[in-house]
């Protein structure tokens, strides 16, 4: 059994992967903003934070280290010092001590504050500090290796604010500034003082007081220090700004290029890209105006065709029909005059197609009141019942194409349907502000079956047959694809009280 190999653990399947990256695509999808600009900022700040934060962390690491280092070998040569100090006192018989003490005091240049008391001085240590308590560890070691026949050493941090110097309430305060000006830090800016307590002899106890070779060590470790959050807040205020500058810059021709293609897919005039930048985008803005150009060629050639086919095809068909006279058949005569009537109106409402979808003029903005208002005058002189009640709503559009769309679907309704009822409203979409043309008639509508089918064209019904006989299927398909060039929506779907609705779903802007 030893020599079996160990199971391989299958990879996870595809489908697991296929559902756990798109639910992380979700998520990411809804926590960025939808613009590339803003995604790309948001990226490249996070990742300088990220970097920042890292670097801060690293740094902070080895500031420390460092700091716990020069304090401890800081803490060491002090207390070597002290241990000097204190075997000077300890030879001096204990009638000198208070002399040389004085003498200190008078000439200056001791490294340390020196007394001599009967009892142990209390101190308030300072708050609870890491490098402190390693100070005072690494100090109390080198003391005990120094003078291990001294029975014990009291160290402590204390601050030289109401820092008390002897057994009897004096404090430093209380002393004259030329005895511990040149030894201590007590103002403008108090420095911690390191005071050390050891009994020299039964009911003889010697005080030291005397600062770190660096005063202020208890600041070197912290990065968090006012100059360093000042400089850390500079540079990376510096980096964030450069790095928004330069997305921008590199995002701006891709809006553009946005732009041109929304608008040109939308009929409208657009300028000529700039070949500038990067060179991808230069390359893309080549692709897109290359791609405009035989977009246009194209709908050019296919109104064109459009007009050849219909232009030569009425001389064939005006042929036949004057041949079809010399026909001595009456009913064949008729069959043959019905199918070429039916084939010159669907000639002429292929072309009236082309031109109805391909109405060239500029975006303007459209009263919607007054565009319903005329549609409704006309329908009420022919005795239509048409309810509409004015919004007061504007809409950016074409006013020609747009009054196409809505007339196809309003002569729909008048045919179909026994009254009209027009609604104007605006909604909240995905992509903002939108407006909505509703109309409802009360006829038949629609079988849910042919629903999906009514854009097609040359399609129609047979009830839409039976009422209309000179239509050709072809406003539904027109009406569609007025609203879809102005970036919109048509939407039909039967009421349930009976009549079908049209809605037409225009950006607001």
């Amino acid at each position: 059994m030893s020599g079996i190999p160990p199971p391989v653990l299958p990879a996870p399947p595809k489908a697991l992967r296929r559902q756990y990256f798109p639910a992380v695509a979700h998520v990411l999808d809804w926590l960025l903003p939808n613009s590339l600009l803003g995604r790309l900022s948001v990226v490249m700040i996070f990742g300088v934070l990220v970097t920042q934060l890292a670097g801060g962390l690293i740094w902070a690491a080895q500031l420390r280290t460092k700091s716990e280092a020069e304090t401890r070998i800081a803490a060491q040569h002090l207390a070597h010092s002290a241990s000097g100090a204190i075997r000077y006192f300890m030879s001096l018989p204990s009638n000198y001590r208070p002399i040389m003490i004085q003498q200190l005091r008078e000439m200056g240049g001791t490294r340390f504050f020196v007394n001599a008391n009967t009892a142990l001085v209390p101190i308030q240590p300072i708050a609870q500090n890491s490098l402190a308590d390693i100070a005072v560890e690494s100090a109390e070691e080198a003391l005990k290796s120094d003078l291990p026949f001294l029975p014990e050493f009291r160290l402590a941090f204390a601050w030289p604010d109401n820092l008390p110097v002897s057994d009897d309430g004096l404090k430093i305060g209380d002393l004259p500034d030329s005895w511990v000006q040149h030894i201590l830090l007590i103002k403008p800016n108090p420095a911690p003082v390191l005071v050390i307590q050891t009994q020299i002899e039964s009911g003889k106890w010697l005080y030291l007081a005397a600062l770190m070779p660096n005063p202020y060590f208890l600041d070197s470790s912290n990065p968090l220090s006012l100059d360093r959050v000042v400089l850390q807040g500079l540079s990376l205020a510096a980096i964030l700004l450069l790095t928004i500058l330069v997305v921008r810059w590199t995002t701006r021709p891709l809006a553009a290029l946005s732009d041109a293609a929304e608008a040109f897919g939308k009929g409208e005039t657009v300028p000529e890209l700039p070949e500038t930048g990067s060179r991808e985008f230069v390359k893309t803005a080549r692709a897109f105006s290359g791609m405009r150009e035989r977009i246009k060629r194209y709908l050019e050639d296919r109104e064109r065709l459009f007009v050849s086919i219909s232009h030569d095809l009425r001389t064939p068909i005006t042929r036949l029909k004057l041949r079809t006279e010399l026909l001595d058949d009456d009913d064949m005569r008729t069959e043959f005059h019905d199918d070429l009537d039916e084939l010159d109106m669907m000639v002429k409402g292929a072309l009236q197609s082309v031109k109805d979808s391909d109405i060239h003029e500029n975006r303007t903005e459209v009263r919607l009141d007054a565009l319903v208002a005329r549609m409704i005058r006309d329908a009420s002189m022919a005795g239509h019942e048409v309810a509409f009640q004015p919004s007061g709503i504007n809409v950016m559009a074409k006013p020609l194409a747009l009054k196409r769309a809505i007339g196809n679907l309003f002569d729909n309704a008048l045919f179909y349907g026994e009254k009209v009822e027009i609604t104007i409203r605006q909604s909240q979409g995905v992509d903002g502000d939108m407006v909505e043309i509703e109309l409802r008639d009360h006829g038949p509508g629609v079988p849910e079956d042919a629903m999906g089918s009514l854009f097609q064209p040359y399609l129609r019904l047979e009830h839409g047959r039976n009422l209309n006989s000179g239509g050709m299927g072809l406003g539904l398909g027109i009406a569609r694809n007025i609203v879809q060039a102005h970036g919109g929506e048509l939407l039909l779907r039967n009421h349930p009280e009976g009549g079908l609705i049209a809605t037409i779903i225009l950006p607001a802007k």
